[in-house]
Order: C-alpha cells, then sequence, then structure tokens
C-alpha cells in the first residue's frame, strides 16, 4: 500500500491523514515540535499511522505532502526530498508570514518558492484551496453528479497524477490549472479560492482570476 509522508499536522495535515487513512492509505506525520507531540493524533488515526521526524516522513513516503507555513519552507528537508514527487498546501498571508517581495511584486507563485527550495523534487500545487474540514465530509463516489472539484498546478506530469489520483481517492474531481506559473489563480483572494465547485464551474472561476500586486 501506498504511503504519504506528510510534514505539518496542523488543519490541513491532520485532515489529510485521517481522509487517506479511510481510502486505505498509510501515512508517516510529522510536526515541528516533535512525533512524542503526536501521540494523541497517531492514537486517533489508529494502526496504518506513524509519527515521525519531517525527515523521516520525507524519507518513508512515496510521495509527500507539505502542510507549513511560508515561514517554515527553509526547513523543509531537501535531501530526504530528492527525487520525490511533492504536493504543496501553502497560502500565503503577509498578516501571518509578514511581506515577501517576491509575492507582494507577484514575480514569484508560493509554490514556486518550494520548488526553488527543493531543486531536485517535483512540486506540485493542492490542498490550498479547500477548507480543512470539507477535506473529510466533502468528498463523493466518482461520477457522483455535482462533486466537487479541486485544483492542481504544477511543472511535471507525474507529480499531477499523482496528486489528481489522491483527489479522486478522497472523493473530489479535477481541474488542471496549468504550471506553477500560473497557480497564483488559486491563491487567496481568487474567485477560485475556496469556491465549492464541480469541474465547470471551478474551472469558470479560475479562469476569471486576475494577478495583482500586495499594498505593504
Amino acid at each position: 500500500m501506498t504511503t504519504i509522508g506528510i510534514i505539518g499536522a496542523g488543519h490541513i495535515g491532520s485532515q489529510i491523514a485521517r481522509a487517506a487513512i479511510t481510502s486505505g492509505y498509510d501515512v508517516v506525520i510529522s510536526n515541528s515540535r516533535g512525533p512524542e507531540t503526536l501521540t494523541d493524533l497517531i492514537a486517533e488515526l489508529g494502526p496504518k499511522a506513524t509519527a515521525g521526524t519531517p525527515t523521516q516522513a520525507a524519507e518513508a513516503g512515496d510521495f509527500v505532502i507539505v502542510t507549513v507555513p511560508m515561514g517554515a519552507i527553509s526547513s523543509i528537508p531537501v535531501e530526504a526530498l530528492a527525487g520525490k514527487n511533492v504536493i504543496d498546501t501553502n497560502n500565503y498571508y503577509w498578516e501571518r508570514d509578514g511581506h515577501i517581495e517576491e509575492l507582494d511584486n507577484a514575480t514569484e507563485t508560493v509554490t514556486g518558492l518550494l520548488q526553488r527550495h527543493l531543486p531536485t523534487s517535483k512540486v506540485v500545487k493542492g490542498f490550498n484551496a479547500i477548507r480543512f474540514d470539507h477535506i473529510t465530509t466533502e468528498g463523493k463516489p466518482a461520477g457522483t453528479p455535482g462533486r466537487r472539484a479541486l485544483s492542481a498546478a504544477g511543472d511535471h506530469p507525474e507529480a499531477k497524477k499523482i496528486l489528481i489520483d489522491l483527489y479522486d481517492a478522497l472523493g473530489f474531481d479535477t481541474v488542471d490549472v496549468g504550471g506553477l506559473s500560473e497557480s497564483w489563480r488559486v491563491d487567496r483572494d481568487q474567485p477560485a479560492y475556496g469556491a465549492q465547485e464541480d469541474v465547470a464551474g471551478l474551472t469558470a472561476k479560475i479562469a476569471a482570476g486576475t494577478r495583482t500586486t500586495t499594498s505593504k
């Protein structure tokens, strides 16, 4: 069975772990405070879940989900993720993260910064535009009319296919946004951010996006 490494055990990471285990995946999950702080979560998740350090989660995962604040990107293990497919769930909140010039002036993207930090990994953006509690409550079987769609953006087809397959396993369709250069279309304050839409509806909202700079 496929093992997912999860770096970050907050709202998004823990919910993906719950949904993934329900769908048959194994999970190795980590946070910045150490495996011993995840005892209660592991007890809830059951025998298909293991706690580890970020490096252990990176090494154990057949693919890895990075779900940490922008300020923690520099702590993501580079060597342990070399050659691996990585799903990035991050969003830029300057109020929380502090201003990042390349994002403020729209010359870089959130996931583009993680890809730059992980030059030998294949990084794709996903799960960033869904409310965390919806991950375990809104999934529907394939073919269900009106099935909710989530977005995928990345430059590596293999990584994008892994994300699409994970979405499907968890009960969601996919809209392919394109490469990382287009991933801003599902960022905060864009029409597609948080949109509860099927494929057609989400496609329209992605197309309606307008990239702007951030005032300081």
